[in-house]
């Protein structure tokens, strides 16, 4: 006759074995991976000016920069679009080009300016070459609110993601539970249009009345084309989640 004892030990070990058999019924789970890709209009832009100039001496140089410079910046300000904190400029490059009595320097300083106003991107940059610019870059468009894309895209993953996992638990005769574990990823892309924006046409630069062609007269004002035409596009907003769901 078995003892109590002993009959206690053999039925805890037969308990212990079949714990983890019943533990795996219990945790029957469905995982999906759900992408989602939106086209989002992009409502911002951004353009770079530089001016560089040489003159006999650093300080003839960086005076001429300066005084353009601020000219760019004033013009970039009155742009549609450019509000407060959209103006930020670069670092300053001070290099002799030419030895001599009074050596020649170029000096050169950069500024960017982000426009919330896209279509309006051509202008600003006929503006900028008009007040002074002697090069520019872009204009560069994009997404002002990334963020707020990325989150739309990425609750729409989610609620497709829990709608095919309800699909696969109802056609393997379960009902779909809460969700187990969720991860994320994606980004915001960018197009890449060739003819996003057109090259600028250079400008001509007319002395002032009353000048007589000196290198000051020179100086004076732009006559700057038309803006270029500019096209800002779309963005790709891609947002992908795995998610795994508890099967009831």
């Amino acid at each position: 006759m078995m003892r109590p004892v002993r009959r206690i030990i053999l039925l805890s070990i037969l308990l212990a074995l079949a714990a983890p058999a019943s533990a795996v019924a219990l945790e029957r789970t469905v995982s999906v991976q759900v992408t989602v890709e939106r086209e989002v209009p992009n409502d911002a832009a951004e353009v770079h000016f530089s001016v560089s100039k040489e003159r006999p001496g650093r300080d003839a140089a960086l005076n001429v920069v300066a005084v353009r410079l601020r000219a760019v910046i004033a013009a970039a300000q009155a742009a549609p679009g450019v509000g407060p904190g959209d103006v930020t400029t670069g670092s300053v490059s001070v290099r002799r080009v030419a030895k001599g009595e009074p050596p020649v320097y170029r000096a050169s300083q950069g500024v960017t300016v982000v426009t919330h106003w896209p279509e309006a991107a051509g202008e600003l940059v006929a503006a900028g070459v008009a007040a002074g610019a002697t090069s520019t870059r872009g204009p560069t468009f994009f997404v002002g609110d990334r963020e707020a894309a990325y989150d739309a895209a990425l609750v729409e993953a989610l609620t497709r993601a829990k709608t095919k996992a309800g699909m696969l638990a109802a056609a393997a005769g379960a009902t779909l539970g809460p969700a187990i574990t969720i991860t994320e990823g994606g980004a915001v892309t960018p197009v890449d249009e060739a003819a996003a924006a057109e090259p600028v046409s250079k400008c001509v630069t007319a002395a002032p009345q009353g000048s007589t062609g000196t290198r000051r007269g020179k100086a004076g004002a732009s006559a700057c084309a038309t803006p270029p035409p500019v096209k800002p596009g779309e963005s790709i907003v891609r947002a992908t989640v795995d998610a795994t769901f508890a099967l009831q």
